[in-house]
């Protein structure tokens, strides 16, 4: 699926990743927490990320996140695609 990552230190990139829970936990070194900011866009995230002394990446609507993220569109309960508008929007958020 087509998502946002954005590493710390690092411009965000658009990327395809695997709509797996695997692939998922891969992209950010560990269990999965999502985030959500609008209804069809959620961030996910490392869910131990502060507590592994991941290092810093961004604060995000006043959250801050610690590790690599993901910006993943959503659908009811499934993850997807980000929409082209919703990629526009962020990568702007975001400063790229």
């Amino acid at each position: 699926m087509r998502v946002i990552r954005k590493r710390p230190d690092q411009v965000p990139q658009i990327v395809d990743v695997e709509n797996t829970l695997e692939a998922l936990q891969f992209e950010v070194d560990g269990w999965i927490e999502t985030v959500t900011f609008a209804e069809d866009a959620c961030v996910i995230c490392n869910e131990e990320g502060r507590i592994q002394g991941l290092p810093f990446n961004l604060e995000l609507m006043g959250i801050l996140f610690f590790g690599t993220i993901l910006i993943v569109g959503v659908d009811g309960e499934n993850f997807t695609d980000l929409s082209d508008a919703g990629v526009e929007l962020m990568m702007r958020e975001l400063g790229a």
